[in-house]
């Protein structure tokens, strides 16, 4: 088997990546595929951490620019991200996958809260550990809550599932000259304010020297080459 480059990681799954082709809510097939993509990586001894973001039922920065109050907005945004987080629970179980989902806002009823010590000991075990709500407090993104997961569980890196095959100097659905980058420095993303992740998330990665990688999630067994180092994807250190 080939050796892996990553051992335990954080995967940053969006919610758009949950929706396929719908124009919202959950899609069944990309689901599966999240799903595929976790359990494959899992029987190359992987340690595997989840953040989802909620962007394909709520999102809390364009409802608080018509006008809600940003506070409330962002709840609604975390609530969004445990829907998910229950929705990929329920799939990778059904698929005989142990899991764990922690969330940052206490919700006895359906998941553990967030507790480091607690969520390391199921890393350790085994166990896919699914982190939901994000920060827990307004103003900060699933990808800023993705940086701080990672660096509390001492992963060796982020990987970023994304709808394209690395970072780009732009959007590459709407520009075709846009230029792909296979490496980048924590600088360069900032400096350039490419959309990777917001500058909160990029500073604190950067001054944890955590890796960022950003890949494809559509490509098969995508997950599985980045952790071998192959595919295509951009990385970010």
């Amino acid at each position: 088997m080939t050796k892996i480059k990553f051992k335990r990681i954080l995967f940053k799954v969006s919610g758009e990546a949950m929706m396929g082709s719908s124009d919202f809510g959950h899609d069944s097939d990309a689901i599966s595929n999240i799903c595929n993509q976790i359990i494959q990586a899992k029987k190359r001894d992987c340690e595997i951490c989840v953040v989802v973001g909620g962007g394909n039922i709520f999102r809390g920065i364009s409802v608080a620019a018509n006008g809600m109050e940003r506070v409330s907005a962002d709840y609604m945004g975390m609530l969004a991200t445990c829907i998910n987080a229950l929705a990929l629970q329920s799939a990778l179980e059904k698929q005989g996958v142990e899991t764990r989902m922690q969330s940052a806002i206490p919700m006895d009823t359906i998941c553990e809260p967030y507790i480091k010590r607690r969520a390391a000991r199921h890393l350790t075990r085994g166990r896919v550990v699914i982190f939901a709500a994000g920060t827990g407090n307004p103003f900060f993104t699933t990808d800023t809550a993705a940086v701080l997961r990672a660096i509390e569980m001492n992963c060796d890196a982020i990987l970023k599932g994304t709808q394209v095959d690395g970072v780009y100097s732009d959007d590459p659905k709407k520009n075709k000259d846009a230029t792909r980058y296979d490496k980048l420095s924590y600088r360069d993303v900032i400096k350039q304010d490419l959309k990777v992740m917001d500058q909160t998330a990029i500073t604190l990665a950067k001054d944890n020297k955590l890796p960022i990688v950003v890949f494809s999630i559509k490509e098969q067994n995508a997950l599985c080459d980045v952790i071998e180092n192959k595919g295509k994807f951009t990385i970010i250190n």
